[in-house]
């Protein structure tokens, strides 16, 4: 029994690494993924939409879709969608690009973010495994000591007990402390967008009605 006591042990190491590397990898993945998807300041994405709104003003449809061409953040994505659209009726229009926003955007980072919540509850289970695995082997050990038999064993069953629940617990601390970083950033996402949107379809409805004037 000591022998499956000590595999479990020295596998479940393999294990709690795997899930360190795989919850690190997914909170790159996510970060670099928000990072695509904003602009780095507010100021950015006025800029980006003062061009935006002095091409609707002029009914330049063409040349806001060549803005927003090949650009990957997700007010762009938005916006290009939204031109693409606009004979949509307006409620219509900003309810679907909306959707589309959580769609195309939101759901790629969340199917991420499960991962790592998943890893945040499963690392401490994993060490935990560990634990029970190194102080079954001291047990085992404690039982069939005798008088001249050294206590190296016990001390290195008992070690591995131990290193299972803190690397559990480092890894658990290390993914949360990532994904408060990382909900701050979906966070400023998410209102950026929001507000940028807000301002390119209230532009697009006084361009629609511009366009009615000058029509009449």
């Amino acid at each position: 029994m000591g022998s499956i006591y000590n595999f479990v042990g020295h596998a479940d190491y393999y294990v709690l690494g795997a899930a360190a590397f795989w919850g690190i990898y997914c909170m790159i993945l996510v970060w670099t993924r928000v990072a695509q998807k904003r602009f780095r300041t507010e100021a950015e994405q006025e800029q980006f939409l003062d061009k935006v709104e002095q091409h609707l003003r002029q009914g330049d449809f063409e040349s806001v879709q060549t803005i927003c061409d090949g650009d990957l953040r997700a007010v762009p994505m938005m916006v290009s969608l939204a031109v693409k659209n606009r004979n949509l009726e307006q409620d219509k229009l900003e309810s679907w690009v909306m959707d589309r926003f959580q769609f195309d955007v939101l759901t790629d980072i969340d199917s991420r973010i499960t991962w790592i919540s998943t890893l945040i509850k499963a690392s401490p289970m994993l060490g935990l495994i560990g634990t029970v695995a190194g102080m079954m082997g001291a047990f085992e050990t404690l039982e069939l000591a005798t008088a001249e038999e050294p206590t190296k064993k016990l001390l290195a069953d008992i070690r591995m007990a131990l290193e299972h629940t803190l690397y559990g617990l480092l890894i658990t601390v290390t993914l949360l402390t990532g994904m408060a970083l990382i909900n701050n950033r979906i966070r400023q996402l998410e209102e950026l967008a929001v507000f940028g949107m807000n301002r390119f379809f209230d532009s697009l409805r006084e361009s629609h009605q511009l366009r009615k004037f000058r029509a009449r």
